[in-house]
This record gives structure tokens, C-alpha cells and sequence, in this order.
């Protein structure tokens, strides 16, 4: 004789109906968490990257604008960053478009007006007669260069000398001893020799016809 078969949900008990219901439930929701947070850990991960993308190549820009005789070495350096980032993106499915920000305009550089150099005011050149005897100096001031001849710079202007040994400012006293006439001026510009005297102060002391004075003395006076 036959029994008859049981339907397998007849088979189940209050109890275990209850157990079966609770574990569905639990799978279903484990799937949901699932799937829920491995959205939530993408939109992070390319929040991230997309910010990390963003100030490097804000830094390129910058750097772009601002250019070093580092420039290529940085901007090879950091564009290798860049494309290891852009590869970490697509394999995060990151879709967002990250642009590079617009170079800042560079400003315009002004140089400052070129301070033009200026002469010292120049000193009244006076000419005096030199007292006979004279050859080892008028006693008005320190004798200089000794031995030393003078002739014209040829310069233009008021009376006043120039020099390679004496820094501009000083004054000089040049003593003519072929004719004792005397010459005080001021050192206005350089030159390689010991003094010149340009050509107003040298007709203060010369010999009609000469443009050398081969006996003379030189004094410094201030």
C-alpha cells in the first residue's frame, strides 16, 4: 500500500519556515550592503583622484607660467604622476571630465629707470703764480707722482682734470715750474695717467705753442 507524498512546503514546520524566511532576508540584505558600499568606496576613491589630478596639473600649469632651468626635468617628473592617475581612474570607472586650470596671465616686469651717473659739482679751478724754487712743491699739499709730466685730455668744459691714480673728487694743484703758473682743479674724470688737465685748465699753465709740461709738479690738496 502507498503513502501518500508530502509537499515539501508541507514538510516544513512553523519553525523552520521561519529559519528559511530569516536567511533569504539576511542574503538579501548583505547584497544590498554589498553592492551599496562598493558604489559609495568608488565615488570616493574618484573624488580623490580627481582631486589629486586637479592640483597636478594646476602645478604644471603653474609651473608652465613660471618656467625654471628646472621646467622640463619637473614637468617630465610630474607628468608621469598624471598618467599613472589617469590609469587608476579608468580602472575605477571615474568619469568625470578634469580639465587643466587656465594658465595665470604673467605680468608684465617693469625695469626701474636707469639712474643716470652724475659728476660731482665741480670746484672753481683757480691758476696762481708759483713762487720761484718751487720744485719740491708750493707747501699746499702732499707732492704726487713724482717726476711726472702733464699734458691736455682734450676734454671740453671748465677747468678740471682727470685721472688713473686719484678717485674722482679730489683736488689737485699742478705747478708749470718752465713758467710758475699754478692750477688748482678738480678730478672729474678717470684716465691712464697720473693727471690730465683738459684743455681750459691746461692754457691756465702752458707755454704758448707746448702740449706738454715736462717740468711739473703735482700736489694734492684735498
Amino acid at each position: 500500500m502507498r503513502r501518500p507524498r508530502r509537499n515539501a512546503q508541507q514538510g516544513l514546520t512553523g519553525r523552520n519556515r521561519k529559519i528559511a524566511i530569516g536567511v533569504a532576508i539576511a542574503a538579501l540584505a548583505g547584497g544590498a550592503l554589498a553592492v551599496g558600499t562598493g558604489m559609495s568606496n568608488a565615488a570616493t576613491n574618484c573624488g580623490g583622484l580627481d582631486q589629486s589630478l586637479r592640483e597636478n596639473l594646476a602645478f604644471m600649469a603653474d609651473q608652465r607660467a613660471h618656467p625654471t632651468a628646472q621646467t622640463d626635468a619637473v614637468l617630465a617628473n610630474r607628468q608621469a604622476v598624471v598618467d599613472l592617475i589617469n590609469l587608476q581612474r579608468r580602472e575605477a570607472g571615474c568619469t568625470g571630465n578634469v580639465a587643466a586650470p587656465a594658465a595665470p596671465a604673467q605680468k608684465p616686469t617693469t625695469k626701474p629707470p636707469a639712474q643716470q651717473a652724475t659728476k660731482p659739482p665741480a670746484q672753481q679751478a683757480t691758476a696762481t703764480s708759483a713762487p720761484a724754487g718751487a720744485a719740491n712743491g708750493t707747501g699746499a699739499g702732499e707732492v704726487v707722482c713724482k717726476g711726472s709730466t702733464v699734458t691736455l685730455s682734450g676734454e671740453a668744459g671748465e677747468p678740471f682734470a682727470s685721472s688713473g691714480t686719484f678717485p674722482v673728487g679730489t683736488r689737485l694743484k699742478v705747478t708749470n715750474l718752465d713758467n710758475n703758473k699754478s692750477v688748482t682743479v678738480t678730478v672729474q674724470t678717470t684716465s691712464g695717467s697720473c693727471v690730465l688737465l683738459n684743455n681750459a685748465a691746461f692754457e691756465l699753465v702752458r707755454e704758448p705753442g707746448k702740449f706738454l709740461i715736462r717740468r711739473a709738479v703735482i700736489e694734492r690738496v684735498g
